[in-house]
């Protein structure tokens, strides 16, 4: 029976389950149920009376929408709700889409930290004993430092 449902394609029309769905945008399921309560505009499946989710064409498009905007573009769940909200579905799907800072406020703070993280980390060294040994050294800066606040504090009181 399962070789028998692999081979069966349907139509672009058709619902599909959350599995179903998860396989065909490349995602886990619990990431389309989280995404489905934070953009409950955007994202609405059908819910069959025993609770299973069906997602309509205009569900996956939107999801497809969001994995853009969060996976390919870095963009925040927040910021990516703001763009959706203002420009819809279309326009991301399209390409169309203006990713501006006022768009996405939160998604620039979080692209800045993330390229300060890269610049303070980029040069860690490959081996073990290079790490250690930065790491000592390291250690021996603060440890300096503590000791010359130390002094300090000491003399203030």
């Amino acid at each position: 029976m399962p070789a028998l449902k692999a081979r069966i394609e349907k139509s672009a029309d058709a619902y599909r389950s959350i599995g179903e769905a998860a396989a065909e945008l490349g995602l886990e399921t619990h990431v389309l149920r989280y995404w489905e309560t934070r953009f409950p505009k955007q994202v609405s499946p059908v819910k069959r009376p025993d609770g299973r989710r069906l997602f309509r064409p205009q569900d996956l498009d939107a999801l497809r929408a969001i994995r853009i905007l969060v996976h390919e573009r870095g963009m925040t769940l927040k910021g990516a709700k703001a763009v959706l909200t203002q420009q819809g579905v279309g326009a991301v799907l399209e390409g169309t889409a203006a990713i501006t800072p006022d768009a996405a406020p939160a998604a620039g703070h979080a692209r800045a930290l993330q390229e300060t993280l890269a610049r303070a980390y980029g040069d860690v060294p490959a081996t073990p004993e290079a790490r250690r040994e930065r790491l000592n050294d390291t250690l021996n800066e603060l440890s300096e430092l503590k000791a010359k606040l130390d002094a300090l504090r000491a003399r203030r009181a």
